[in-house]
């Protein structure tokens, strides 16, 4: 057979062209690879594979049969999923005889697998993500094949290792670092933990503990992947991330690790632990173990203190670095692997432990998640991808040249060469020039995020130990603040109170830090004074919860944001003081003074409560409770802002409690559903009954207030039958259960607060009655036993929650009963009692005017609207379609019922004293007023009740 020709070397570098013809040439005369040259376009990809990577060149010369193995299989020019590459390597292991023969094989195995991914990557048939995946494939079945067979192995002499019952225990491997992330570079090595979750003995004759018997076995995988022997090694591993470290166990068991955390654990270990992933052995197991876990690298909270810990972090490096000569490092120098790695952990640190779906593990998922939760810029994600996906590509294509561990830019001037070829450049200057624009951009990036913080403005010297001394309030004077004496007296009070005198040092600390700055942004608001003190109420609140403090630390313009809110709102000063969690609210200025509208609020909530146990309904109530309190703000704030229109914040805030209702009702319903089923309808057909919430008050008209209660009557269709899950309950037992459970959700004091209040007395028969009726039981008491207040109530009655199809037919009751011809006289008067008696109940102010009760006030134009529908609906009946008083009040000027002058100035004042309530709320200043403030909307409202009313 003629040797064949050599491939095309015209796109190889002429420093490189002589070294590869020569790899070539040897190439194609080797038995077996010759006759294979015309089989594909692997021939054709050779020069600049082996032009590169002296590792597949010198394989292929000592180890021929390993590419003809991958030439005839057809692996070698196609891509390969997860599932057939487990299946091939398991396949590899078959057999072994023993541990002799396993090392072996691995050995080869592994050989062949490298030179494949090599191969393909520095052919351009492989995108990183089949590199890294590929890689990390390679590693999961070594790792699983090897500890099956030794495992095996072992039991035959030792027994199997049991816990108490006799159920077998076996070992559980975590992958760290890239390996746990499914993101190992080229030569990297393996960083692993070992578990096992059950203490035991072995059912052989010598009844070993499963501790040593594990630590036997875990001893023997790590020789059999470690040693280096003929075919060299399989994998590194790197045992230094476990409990203690190299002085710690090799193998630990679950309640040991755990205890560990809780009692030893560090930040760096929290950051450690975000990519452990059960890569070989018990994988269920593994699951389980780090669940247990969660909650040491995962907070409850939004753990800006994370910041600090991964910068603290950073510095080590950065000292090791100079230490070591490192700049030129592209894994541990700036800009490089680390800091990007850093800019996405970070995040996952923080909000982790409330976002389920932020703690996956590979990387550029979490930055693509994080570009769509706008926690980061998406142009800063777009970069950041690239930048990523470029150094990640460097750092395997470094390692490809001779499958040595680096990350160190070379500085051998054909390696160079050989680099600028991998990367598709012309040159080294090109490489070399395109490499450091990457870094910057990246480090760029790092700096904005993990940086330190800005310490450019002078800080304050008072804080803690100079409040004391003479000049202290000259000092607070020049700061900007008006009355210093004042502001000096709440530092003090600050200094001297419980919670920061058994705050932790790093509370402290951070306190320290940060009053120069929140007293500066005081002193920029209108009031400065105060602000300090609420801002001095606020830290005293948060003092031992340090986590907030460094997210103010973190975050100057969050300082400034604060600062101005509080200065504007006493609700806003004590609603975020009550709820510290919504801080996390101040971190974009964009989004801070823009309410949510109904479908980001689902979308949120949904994200939030996906992924949780169904079982811990407390974490599902915190969430719902996190969710109202965080979007209340938007509201107020907007509002603060005068960035909405007098309706909009009553339509926002209803909105908000109507997506929180149908979330509650939703946790309400859940664990009945599950052990009893769901509530049929008796008779034939067994169809399901359904349940339905409806909203009075200003819940139903849309128009809740800050500190509105909410309104609730329930109703289902379901008398008679029963439920069909495996403990049956009668229906109306189920209905009156999920509607317990839902008033548990709403009501209840968790550590995060309450929900709503809420009120359900406007149920037939009020308190009397049964907390859930039927439909047809509604209906007759609306019909035959309901008072005028009633039918009054029901006019603002609308379906917030539950079934769509019961809705409708609780529309057509509501519509017919509202439609009921009415003696007009008989309903002025009632109307009038009703008035008279809300006013003797509550009682008016001696002076001032009650914007809710005074004559001329709310209640008087919600009654005359209500009156309207009741005494016209008859005739009219689109009064009954809206709810909102105002819209009630146009609709009938449109129909005539009133003059279109009187109807619109109603519906403004209506519309304005529900605005001065809302300003009176943020203001923390009650509902009564100067007379003055309000004499021509009391004017008109008075006019209209006497002419509607009174008669």
């Amino acid at each position: 057979m003629s040797v064949p020709e050599l491939p095309d070397l015209s796109v190889l570098p002429s420093e490189l062209k002589d070294d590869a013809r020569q790899r070539l040439d040897a190439l194609r005369r080797l038995p077996g690879l010759a006759e294979r040259i015309g089989h594909g376009g692997w021939w054709a990809a050779a020069p600049g594979v082996l032009a590169v990577s002296r590792f597949a060149a010198e394989l292929c010369q000592t180890q021929p049969q390993l590419l003809v193995e991958l030439i005839d299989s057809g692996r070698l020019e196609a891509a390969e999923d997860e599932a057939a590459l487990r299946t091939l390597l398991a396949g590899a292991l078959e057999g072994c005889d023993d541990e002799a023969d396993l090392r072996r094989r691995l050995r080869r195995l592994r050989q062949r697998e490298m030179l494949r991914i090599a191969w393909r990557d520095l052919a351009g048939w492989a995108d990183l993500d089949e590199t890294l995946g590929a890689l990390s494939g390679l590693a999961d079945g070594c790792l699983d094949g090897a500890l099956r067979h030794l495992h095996a192995w072992q039991a035959q002499q030792l027994g199997d290792p049991c816990d108490a019952d006799g159920q077998p225990v076996r070992l559980v491997v975590l992958g760290m670092g890239k390996l746990g992330g499914g993101e190992l570079n080229f030569s990297s090595d393996i960083d692993l933990m070992f578990a096992f979750e059950h203490a035991g003995t072995c059912n052989g004759p010598r009844g070993l503990s499963n501790e040593e018997f594990f630590v036997r076995l875990a001893r023997r995988l790590i020789g059999v992947l470690d040693d280096i022997e003929a075919g060299g090694r399989v994998f590194r591993v790197d045992m230094r991330l476990r409990p203690f470290g190299s002085s710690g166990p090799l193998v630990v068991s679950f309640d040991a690790m755990e205890d560990y955390y809780q009692s030893h654990g560090r930040d760096w270990e929290r950051y450690a632990l975000i990519k452990a992933r059960p890569a070989a052995g018990d994988i269920d197991a593994g699951d389980r173990l780090l669940e247990r876990l969660r909650p040491f690298v995962f907070r409850r909270y939004l753990d800006f203190g994370a910041i600090e810990a991964l910068r603290n972090m950073k510095a080590l490096i950065v000292e090791q670095v100079r230490r070591e000569g490192l700049d030129d490092h592209v894994k541990l120098g700036a800009g490089g692997i680390r800091e990007v790695e850093f800019i996405g952990q970070v995040h996952q640190l923080i909000r982790g432990g409330r976002e389920p779906d932020l703690r996956c593990r590979g990387l550029r998922p979490l930055l693509r998640l994080l570009g769509e939760r706008g926690y980061l810029p998406q142009a800063a994600v777009d970069e950041l991808l690239a930048g990523y996906a470029f150094l990640r590509r460097f750092e395997n294509r470094l390692q490809m040249l001779q499958d040595r561990q680096t990350h160190q830019i070379p500085a051998d001037p054909q390696d160079q060469t050989r680099m600028a070829l991998a990367m598709g450049h012309a040159d080294w200057t090109a490489c070399s020039q395109d490499l450091a624009q990457w870094r910057a951009r990246m480090h760029d990036h790092f700096s904005e995020l993990l940086g330190a913080p800005d310490t450019a403005a002078p800080a304050h010297p008072l804080w803690p130990d100079r409040l004391e001394q003479t000049g202290a309030a000259e000092e607070l004077r020049a700061l900007g603040l008006d009355d210093p004496e004042q502001a000096l007296a709440h530092l003090r009070a600050l200094r001297d109170g419980r919670a920061c005198r058994v705050a932790s040092t790093t509370a402290r600390q951070r306190l320290t830090a940060l009053l120069p700055g929140l007293l500066r942004a005081a002193a920029a608001t209108d009031r400065p004074a105060l602000t300090v003190g609420r801002l001095c109420t606020l830290l005293d609140a948060v003092a031992t919860r340090s986590v907030y403090l460094a997210m103010l630390l973190e975050h100057p313009p969050a300082q400034e944001h604060l600062a101005r809110l509080m200065a504007a709102s006493a609700w806003v000063a004590d609603w975020i003081t009550r709820h510290p969690v919504v801080l996390d609210e101040l971190l974009d200025s964009r989004a801070l003074y823009r309410p949510l509208d109904t479908v980001q609020i689902e979308r949120e909530l949904d994200r939030a409560l996906a992924g949780g146990d169904p079982d811990d309904l407390e974490t599902a109530m915190n969430v719902l409770r996190d969710h109202r309190y965080a979007a209340a703000l938007h509201v107020a704030a907007a509002e603060i802002g005068d960035l909405l229109q007098p309706p909009q914040a009553p339509k926002a805030l209803t909105a908000l409690a109507e997506a929180l209702l149908r979330r509650a009702l939703t946790l309400a319903m859940a664990p009945l559903e599950r052990r009893h089923g769901l509530p049929r309808q008796a008779g034939a057909g067994a169809q399901e009954a359904p349940l339905l919430v409806l909203g009075y008050g200003r819940l139903g008209s849309g128009e809740l207030n800050y500190e509105s209660d909410l309104d609730l009557v329930f109703l289902h269709d379901g008398s008679g039958g029963e439920t069909d899950g495996p403990a049956p309950l009668a229906n109306e037992t189920w209905f009156a259960r999920v509607v317990q459970r839902l008033t548990h959700v709403l009501t209840t004091l968790t550590p995060a607060g309450r929900l709503y209040e809420i009120d359900v007395r406007l149920r037939p028969s009020g308190n009397a009655g049964p907390l859930v009726t039927s439909l047809s039981g509604f209906e007759t008491y609306q019909r035959e036993e309901a008072w005028t207040w009633e039918h009054q109530a029901l006019v603002r009655a609308r379906p917030v929650a539950g079934d769509e199809g019961l809705a409708q037919r609780f529309e057509a009751v509501r519509r017919q009963v509202l439609c009921l011809p009415r003696d007009a006289d008989r309903l002025r008067k009632d109307v009038a009692d009703m008035r008279q008696r809300i006013r003797e109940g509550k009682g008016l102010p001696a002076h001032g005017f009650d914007l809710k009760l005074s004559p001329g006030g709310r209640v008087d134009v919600e009654f005359i609207a209500q009156y309207l529908v009741l005494a016209h609906a008859h005739a009219e009946p689109g009064l009954t379609e809206p709810r909102d008083t105002a819209d009630i009040l146009r609709l009938a000027g449109e129909r005539g019922l009133l003059a279109t002058d009187t109807a619109a100035a109603l519906a403004e004042a209506f519309v304005a004293l529900c605005a001065l309530e809302r300003r009176q709320t943020l203001d923390g200043a009650g509902s009564v007023v100067e007379p003055q403030r309000v004499a021509p909307q009391q004017a008109a409202i008075s006019a209209a009740w006497r002419e509607l009313i009174e008669g």
